[in-house]
């Protein structure tokens, strides 16, 4: 009898998966591959590859262990032969006979019509399974968007709460509402005591990735003596238990903080595993759930955190989907500035600036606040080219799929989509990374001024911003209060303002 043929992908690693499960083991296959395609797309930060190379090694090695038969392609054997999962499965199906290719629902784009292409041209039926990295299916979040004219976060979030019955009493909320973002918005206290973060020594596997690595990938962005990572299930699952037990507590409180030198502060570094596999959305929200339940975290810290994953991440992935490719063609102040070259260096005197974009360079990692706040709030007054600052991304992260990157960057960052996914601009000036944080005290720039080659160049750049686009944004009741404030300024007052936001964007590399 011919075997099945299943495709597994680097961020596929549910050992869960009913196509795993419905596989033969004494009779079909396996295939895994290292790609140049899926390693160089963008230049993905060396941290990110090192960790979905280790992890689909460490994978397939359990998969073996189960007894299912495994045909894996290493980076260097698929290198000059076999670039890209089209070729490699046309030197596969070449190699064996089989009765047909079961597919995994893939997370992006340009990864699904090529698997659309496979099922017109391949001479062998293929199936596609729906993918189990999520809550919700694609058509599930496919039909809610559809059914909702202004489709917004807070009220798929309610549907979802609902749907799972995660924090839900009697079908009502716990703590009788949804949302306690109000409680989850305390700036850096300098007395807060920081767990340190889970680390994971690296295996023999892993080693001989990060050398892999380091030999292939050199002008990559990345530090790989940061590297540990979790890499199995095993290691994902403790890395979930250490966060909830060390630092869910104080998450709430503390989400949206900024503290120098402080990376990681209460934030879990589970999305990697999450996105990649090795843990399933859903586990990650009971267990938070539990924790709750148990007396062990306050209200708003798994309120918070959930909303994260079953908001946020299952919402942007539905809204990724729902508008389709031509998403990512979307510029809607048409911001064109091309970035500075400190974007991939890192060396800029600003202090948050510089903080936020060193740690996602050399430890691909920046928590939410960073990357919007302080990389995107930039990106967003300066008027940096949308596609550049989408593709930096999306090349830094260690978490960094297209299907999450896109929106958050693109719609929620850039307001590039013209407020599909926020109702108003995420802009702010410096007064907003002073209260939230204590990187000012460490910089060259006061938060207090606008204007002058000692003022915050976030002050004069957010009010250009307001001047620019003021006709629409007075039309917009979260954004008419700051237009209002921009007009009660004299005329000299804006004539100033103007002309140094002007000076600042012509010799943004000098910052």
């Amino acid at each position: 009898m011919l075997p099945t043929l299943l495709l597994l992908l680097g961020d596929q690693l549910d050992i869960n998966h009913p196509a795993l499960q419905q596989l033969d083991k004494a009779n079909d296959h396996i295939l895994m591959a290292e790609l140049v395609e899926e390693a160089s797309y963008v230049p993905h930060n060396k941290l990110k590859i090192a960790l979905i190379f280790s992890a689909m090694r460490h994978f397939a090695s359990k998969l073996k262990e189960q007894g299912f038969c495994v045909h894996y392609y290493d980076y260097l054997q698929t290198k000059d032969r076999w670039p890209d999962f089209s070729a490699l499965l046309h030197h596969q199906l070449r190699q064996q006979h089989y009765k047909a290719l079961w597919l995994i629902e893939p997370g992006e784009h340009r990864l699904q019509h090529q698997f659309n292409t496979w099922q017109q041209s391949l001479p062998l039926p293929v199936r596609e399974f729906a993918s189990h990295n999520f809550i919700f299916s694609r058509q599930q979040m496919l039909s809610w968007f559809s059914s909702h004219k202004q489709p917004r976060m807070e009220h798929y979030y309610q549907w979802a709460r609902q749907q799972t019955g995660l924090l839900m009493s009697n079908r009502r909320p716990e703590g009788g509402k949804y949302n306690f973002d109000k409680q989850n918005r305390k700036p850096w206290a300098q007395e807060l005591d920081i767990p340190p973060s889970h680390s994971t020594p690296l295996t023999s596997i892993t080693q001989q990735v990060v050398d892999l690595i380091e030999r292939e990938f050199p002008q990559n962005p990345g530090v790989l003596q940061h590297f540990n990572f979790a890499v199995t299930r095993e290691q994902a699952l403790s890395a979930l238990k250490d966060f909830i037990r060390t630092k869910l507590d104080q998450f709430g409180d503390y989400q949206d903080a900024l503290a120098d030198n402080q990376p990681h502060l209460f934030h879990s570094i589970l999305s990697p595993y999450i996105n990649i596999g090795l843990l399933s959305p859903m586990e990650v929200c009971q267990g938070v759930e539990q924790a709750y339940k148990q007396g062990q975290i306050p209200l708003n810290a798994a309120e918070g955190f959930i909303r994260q994953v079953l908001g946020w991440r299952e919402y942007v992935r539905g809204l990724y989907w729902y508008k389709g490719a031509e998403y990512a063609d979307l510029n809607h102040f048409n911001a064109r500035q091309p970035l500075p070259q400190w974007f991939w260096h890192g060396k800029v005197q600003m202090r948050c600036l510089q903080q936020a974009i060193d740690q996602s360079l050399h430890q691909a990692y920046a928590h939410h606040i960073q990357r919007l706040m302080v990389i995107g709030n930039f990106s967003l007054l300066a008027g940096l080219d949308v596609k550049a600052i989408c593709e930096w991304y999306l090349a830094v992260y260690i978490d960094a799929f297209e299907w999450v990157e896109l929106p958050n960057t693109l719609g929620m960052a850039l307001y590039a989509d013209g407020g599909f996914l926020a109702s108003k601009p995420y802009a702010a000036s410096g007064n907003y990374l002073n209260k939230m944080g204590n990187h000012c005290q460490f910089c060259p720039y006061s938060p207090k001024l606008s204007t002058g080659p000692k003022a915050c160049p976030y002050n004069a750049l957010y009010w250009h911003f307001i001047d620019m686009h003021q006709q629409a944004f007075s039309k917009n009741p979260r954004m008419s209060l700051m237009v209002s404030q921009w007009q009660k300024k004299t005329a000299i007052e804006q004539t100033v303002i103007r002309e140094w936001a002007e000076k600042l964007l012509a010799n943004l590399e000098n910052l």
